[in-house]
């Protein structure tokens, strides 16, 4: 948060901020100088959501929809005019934004496959932490892990992770037939290897202890340079994944970043359930991949 301060805010399209906690979370980010919204959906709604609970949209621009589906598309067709940099949920559904999203036409498709990232503060551990894939890809194949991990990757990239260490996680710690995620776990640490997969140290199948805790790890016998350091956790599957990051949310008191990846432009998720601090973090690490791009060659679109 304290490096996307230091950078200009970006232009972001809300798509239908028609909740008090859809259209807050825009207003937050611009009082802090993340972002510069766009308000895109009904005019009359979201004037009288600013005004039941008192939010300055005075200066902000507003685009008329006449409903959740013009909002998502005419939100994605901002970005693609390129008037707005980031794209942001509002109180539509996810799969409603991601629809107009992934449009073959009118969307914002790459090469890349999309992916949800939790970027975790979690109290217990020792420094931030990255859940893949909790909120996208329900039962992700092994192709959608490659691009799963390769995007959670560039996000540590873009953070100022120079190698990040990517835990690939399972029930066990063996390559078991039995397990279909450890057999992925070890397809994707050998296209690490071929270059398939890069910028990042990868090792798996790992079991959350030793994943975790290099205690655990050596006392089962697991000689890893991830293990007890990762920085990004890759979920077998939506479900664990979804679990793992409301627990740590829930029950460990951590703070947590939402950003969709693998699109033309970073996605910002919020939930009804966020703070303030985590619905503005999911603003800086956005503001912080478009600053990262704009140094990089962005994603090729199709």
């Amino acid at each position: 948060m304290q490096a996307a301060y230091a950078l200009e805010p970006i232009v972001t399209a809300v798509a239908h901020p028609c909740s008090e906690a859809a259209l807050s979370a825009a207003v937050q980010g611009f009082s802090q100088h993340l972002i510069v919204p766009v308000l895109v959906g009904p005019r009359a709604r979201i004037e009288a959501v600013a005004a039941a609970a008192g939010l300055d949209i005075s200066g902000l621009r507003l685009v008329d929809t006449p409903h959740s589906h013009a909002s998502a598309d005419a939100a994605v067709a901002l970005v693609r005019s390129g008037e707005a940099g980031l794209l942001m949920k509002g109180s539509l559904h996810t799969d409603e934004l991601l629809g107009a999203v992934v449009h073959k036409d009118t969307g914002l498709r790459t090469g890349r496959r999309l992916s949800h990232v939790f970027l975790m503060d979690v109290p217990v551990y020792h420094k931030l932490l990255m859940v893949t894939d909790a909120a996208i890809n329900i039962v992700p194949t092994l192709e959608d892990k490659r691009d799963i991990c390769q995007n959670a990757i560039d996000l540590a990239h873009a953070l100022g992770i120079a190698q990040p260490k990517v835990a690939i996680l399972s029930a066990v710690e063996t390559v078991t037939p039995r397990i279909p995620s450890t057999i992925d776990a070890a397809a994707l640490c050998k296209m690490a290897e071929r270059d398939q997969i890069t910028g990042g140290l990868l090792d798996g199948p790992l079991a959350m202890d030793n994943a975790i805790s290099a205690e655990a790890a050596r006392i089962k016998g697991i000689r890893s340079t991830v293990a007890g350091d990762p920085d990004i956790l890759l979920m077998p599957d939506m479900e664990a994944g979804n679990i793992l990051a409301k627990q740590l949310t829930f029950m460990s008191q951590a703070e947590a970043a939402g950003v969709v990846l693998g699109a033309r432009v970073p996605i910002i998720l919020t939930s009804r359930a966020d703070s303030v601090r985590a619905r503005l973090a999911s603003c800086a690490v956005a503001v912080l991949m478009v600053a990262d791009r704009l140094t990089h060659a962005p994603l090729s679109a199709t």
